[in-house]
């Protein structure tokens, strides 16, 4: 694809938002050129992430190969009932669910006709710095950015990355989208918009993307079962917020297995089995570490004045998830 990215290298300032970059780029990069396809999805009736995700969904997935796979943010595709792909010029391809990974957050799609789409190549996000300069492409448009971090993403839904990718400045267009480096090689996945993009001592809005380097190792499982072949972790079903290192739980899942073992939202967790817990990150590791899916999950829970030991079944979470309509 040669070289995408014409702009003159600009510093980032430490501890500023970055300008945006000169729009300094070739004429020809649409985002059909740029691999990408707009992505919409409806629900089942009675799907568990309604709620939060709404029963309709709409954002950017990414082609990757010939035979049309497309690579998109999972929480496009849960629970999905139809999935529709469409081009530029409106042409719409349906699709349907291939694979989904809960600890990365990636989704695959297939297409059920051929699009009319060159795929991109995948890249190495592993080797890419701070202060480069990236494309940010969805469906509806392509923005420059500047990588301005890459560090930890502690997600309040159970969720946590060793590493993701943080760019700089914010752009709308990020549920599902490519990011790509100056070659037109993909590098990640649009995940979230940030406050923090440059640390949380700041306040720095931005978009963290999910590094395509974890693709890599399971793509092969997710085309051939619809998910990784490695463990399920243990998920309990509970949304919370971490003040002075204690996680209040702020929403527990209808039906989940914190809501049976009787957690409440309010409860403060302290620990795990005894052991105290330092923040998020150490809660999910301690969570996760403790056994399979399936075990039950002895938890220290601060509920009104007394701490309680909590005994949670966990479940692997694609089961709590309704079963998609096969197509």
């Amino acid at each position: 694809m040669g070289v995408l990215l014409l702009s003159l290298y600009v510093p980032v300032a430490a501890q500023t938002q970055p300008a945006p970059p000169a729009a300094g780029q070739r004429p020809d990069l649409t985002v059909d050129a740029l691999s990408v396809v707009k992505v919409r999805t409806k629900v089942v009736a009675n799907a568990r992430t309604m709620r939060s995700l709404g029963n309709q969904r709409e954002g950017t997935g990414v082609v990757i190969d010939s035979e049309g796979l497309v690579l998109t943010i999972g929480y496009l595709i849960l629970e999905a009932e139809t999935v529709e792909l469409s081009t530029a010029d409106g042409r719409a391809f349906p699709a349907t669910v291939i694979g989904y990974d809960h600890a990365t957050g990636f989704g695959l799609l297939k297409a059920l006709r051929p699009l009319p789409i060159k795929p991109v190549q995948l890249g190495a996000s592993g080797k890419i710095s701070e202060r480069e300069l990236v494309l940010i492409v969805g469906y509806d448009g392509v923005a420059p950015a500047y990588v301005v971090s890459r560090r930890p993403f502690v997600g309040y839904w159970e969720y946590l990355l060793d590493e993701a990718i943080y760019t700089a400045p914010a752009t709308v267009n990020w549920s599902g989208a490519a990011l790509l480096n100056r070659e037109g090689k993909l590098l990640g996945i649009g995940s979230l918009v940030v406050g923090d993009a440059l640390g949380t001592q700041t306040q720095v809005p931005g978009n963290m993307f999910v590094p395509i380097d974890l693709l890599k190792p399971m793509l092969g499982d997710l085309i051939a079962s619809g998910k990784s072949a490695a463990r399920p972790r243990p998920w309990i079903g509970i949304n919370s917020q971490e003040i002075q290192g204690k996680l209040i739980v702020t929403r527990v899942s209808s039906e989940g297995p914190a809501e049976d073992a009787g957690i409440k939202i309010g409860d403060v967790i302290v620990g795990i089995a005894g052991r105290s817990i330092k923040g998020q990150a150490d809660f999910y590791t301690k969570l996760w570490a403790a056994g399979a899916a399936g075990d039950e999950i002895v938890l220290d829970v601060l509920q009104d004045t007394q701490v309680k030991k909590v005994s949670v079944k966990s479940i692997d979470r694609e089961r709590y998830l309704r079963q998609r309509t096969s197509y």
